[in-house]
């Protein structure tokens, strides 16, 4: 045997193993440009083939020179490439098929470069599974990015499983792998079979980079290419960035698909019976965005979605990407602004995933020390890698471009900011300053939100960030972070705090409900009730209040109604506004039920006028993230427990003074400074009895008189209410 027969022979036995790494040069048609043609295939199914040529005309049988099913045979008198199927038998069974192998590459030079660089803007674009048709075949190109892996096939029901029988072309540059595969189109289920860096067979993998997912617990990939929908939100697109601006009054409901509505048999609704539902509701109560928590797919149900491995699948539970598409388009007609949570900070380590995607720490560090979140049995991303950030920032970009996604609230930044994050001396690596910062990812995230910016503008991003890490929501080149706002976590501790205390003892705390002001415009604000608060044993917010049952639901009311005054933007966790009483359970709906009961319909009903009262005062939101837009009238009340404060907007909007009295003691003719004297009028009491209060209120018009108070030129004399807040506003 020559030297040349030897290597051939060593290449049919390494595809016929499935461990060639460069099946292109083998299978195919072979030579060509004057050189004799040959064609190679691997059919393990078949017992025969034969080569056809557009009419069906047998061009040549090939010889089965391998017991396990490979073909060849040299094309007398071609030597130029041409056109052709193949024509298989397997005892009584014909078929024709077309060649993968006798199709080009699909990424350009340009992809490769741009890969390389990092800075890829429609990397979804080009990988994961696009159908297409390539010279009149109907088929889909995947692609797939393991530059260590020593051979990547493309594995589904179309190919029984098989990784010999479709490996992938690898180039070389970047380690994408790609094929087209004529054939399989949309709804197919696929994976990637990998041939690790030692030669290892792993785990068969979901595509990072899939567009859709089979329902959990199953874990394999569906072909599902671009979705079709004629969207008819252009009204709301052309005016988002103004709805979405510090100035404007933004309100978030927050909420679990999975659990917000079942159905009667209590199965999980999708998206669009959730979208009949959920615009209705959302308008009546007059919140202006929703915040859905992660619906990137995820393999857990009980991690809320907080652990997905589909970055670009909505997923799967609630429907197809049309259907979420649909839910977006609704509620943007309806003049909603919709906000999804985004999980760049960790990744499950579930075998189908992410975790040593080609064999190596690919995705991930290798030292554990900077790649596992002990806290959450996860892995971290390699921020650092251009790679895995263009990876992460298209994911970002997808939903924002493909879905109409407004904002992106960004999970766990604190997590990513900082390398010994929930780790103690020993467990972290510090920086190249010898710092605790993590480098990497704070350049990852300020050029995730300036490509947001640049692409996208008026979508909007947002950060759950519980440190003083300066400048979160500053412009990066201000300095900052580059996201629009920031949760304000240190209000919402502080003033739960407050609020869990017995009223006796309130006036020890005071400050708990005062300091938020000292930072208050250091960052521009979400003020976040969210659902971390009502789980893993924290109750609802409705029992975190102290007293009986009518003093829960009070103070419920005034700190809501406190919320709503206070600067910044409101969110709200579902259930919130409805007195829910049990914790939040993710398997179970809310109990809409106690809407019958009219302590908890007075909840709703003070929620909705809440949004409405903000919507419509300036003052209430004109300059949330301006220090001239708050003024103290008195913090220091602490004997009393009672707050009071100016909300002033631009020189043409009325002030309004808030007023909160966080105990169960009627306060008769308390007197507070006002801004200008005349007629003022009370446009909020949460104690009125239509909320479920005891219906002390102040008659429709409070005269201001000119007794001087609280450095202000007029004063009045009000009745406050029992645990219970007040809006007024001048005639």
């Amino acid at each position: 045997m020559s030297e040349k027969q030897a290597a051939y022979a060593s290449d049919i036995e390494a595809i016929v193993r499935g461990r060639h790494g460069n099946v292109f040069a083998v299978l195919g048609l072979q030579g060509g440009n004057g050189e004799p043609v040959a064609i190679n295939v691997f059919a393990p199914q078949a017992a025969t083939v034969t080569v056809i040529g557009p009419k069906d005309e047998v061009i040549a049988e090939l010889d089965n020179v391998h017991r396990e099913g490979f073909f060849s045979s040299f094309i007398k008198g071609k030597t130029e490439r041409f056109p052709y199927r193949l024509k298989m038998t397997a005892g009584e069974h014909e078929w024709i098929q077309e060649d993968p192998y006798r199709f080009p590459a699909v990424l350009g030079e340009l992809d490769e470069y741009l890969l390389g660089e990092g800075r890829h803007l429609e990397y979804y674009n080009r990988l994961g599974a696009h159908p297409t048709t390539i010279d009149g075949v109907d088929g889909t190109v995947f692609a797939v990015w393991a530059p260590n892996a020593r051979r990547v096939s493309v594995v589904g029901d179309f190919n029984v499983w098989d990784g010999r029988r479709l490996p992938m072309r690898k180039r070389w540059g970047v380690g994408v792998w790609e094929l087209f595969v004529p054939g399989v189109t949309k709804g197919a289920v696929y994976k990637y079979e990998i041939l690790g860096v030692h030669g290892e067979v792993l785990p068969q993998k979901a595509d990072p980079v899939g567009f859709s997912a089979e329902l959990p617990p199953r874990t394999a990939s569906v072909v599902a290419g671009e979705f079709v929908h004629q969207w008819r939100d252009d009204t709301w697109m052309q005016t988002r960035a103004q709805a979405q601006a510090t100035s404007q009054p933004i309100s978030v409901y927050e909420l679990h698909l999975a659990s917000w509505r079942k159905g009667g048999n209590d199965e999980v609704l999708d998206y669009d019976t959730i979208a009949d539902l959920l615009v209705p509701y959302v308008t009546e109560m007059g919140f202006t965005h929703v915040e859905f928590m992660p619906v990137t797919e995820h393999p857990f149900s009980g991690s809320w979605g907080y652990q997905p491995v589909g970055l670009f699948a909505p997923t799967s539970r609630f429907g197809s990407p049309e259907g979420f598409a649909r839910l977006v388009d609704q509620l943007h007609q309806a003049g909603i602004g919709v906000i999804t949570d985004w999980v760049p900070a960790h990744f499950p380590s579930d075998q189908h995933g992410l975790a040593r995607f080609d064999g190596t720490a690919l995705y991930e560090h290798e030292d554990p020390r900077l790649g596992f979140h002990k806290d959450w049995n996860t892995l971290i991303y390699n921020f650092g890698r251009l790679e895995v950030s263009n990876f992460l920032q298209a994911s970002a970009l997808y939903w924002i471009d493909r879905f109409h996604v407004d904002a992106l609230r960004v999970d766990a930044v604190a997590s990513m900011l900082y390398l010994d994050y929930s780790r103690q001396p020993g467990e972290w690596i510090p920086n190249r300053f010898g710092g605790r910062e993590n480098l990497d990812a704070v350049d990852f995230l300020k050029s995730t939100n300036q490509r947001i910016e640049e692409r996208f503008p008026g979508a909007i991003t947002i950060a759950e960030e519980s440190t003083a890490w300066p400048d979160v929501s500053r412009p990066v080149d201000k300095g900052g972070l580059g996201f629009s706002y920031k949760w304000n976590m240190g209000w919402m501790n502080d003033t739960l705090r407050y609020m869990e205390e017995d009223p006796i003892n309130r006036k020890y705390h005071h400050h708990l409900m005062t300091f938020g002001m000292v930072y208050a415009y250091s960052e521009n604000f979400v003020l976040p009730l969210s659902h971390d608060e009502v789980v893993h044993g924290k109750g609802s917010l409705l029992n975190k209040m102290p007293g009986d049952r009518w003093q829960k639901f009070a103070n419920l009311r005034a700190y809501l109604s406190f919320m709503w005054g206070h600067p910044g933007k409101k969110l709200l966790f579902m259930g919130g506004e409805i007195a829910q009483e049990r914790e939040w359970n993710h398997d179970h709906s809310l109990d809409w039920h106690l809407l019958d009961d009219p302590m908890h319909k007075g909840v709703q009903d003070l929620v909705r006028e809440l949004n409405g009262i903000y919507r419509d005062n300036p003052a209430l939101h004109e300059l949330d993230c301006d220090p001239a837009g708050f003024e103290w009238i008195e913090g220091g009340d602490a004997e009393n427990s009672v707050f009071s404060f100016i909300r002033k907007g631009t020189d043409s909007s009325k002030p309004v003074i808030v007023v909160s009295n966080m105990t169960p003691v009627v306060r008769e003719g308390y007197r507070i400074g006002a801004p200008v004297g005349g007629n003022w009028r009370e446009i909020l009491n949460s104690d009125s009895e239509r909320f479920g209060g005891s219906d002390v209120v102040n008659s429709w018009n409070i005269k201001a008189d000119d007794t001087g108070l609280h450095g202000r030129p007029a004063s009045l004399s009000l009745t406050i209410p029992p645990l219970a807040t007040i809006f007024l506003t001048p005639e």
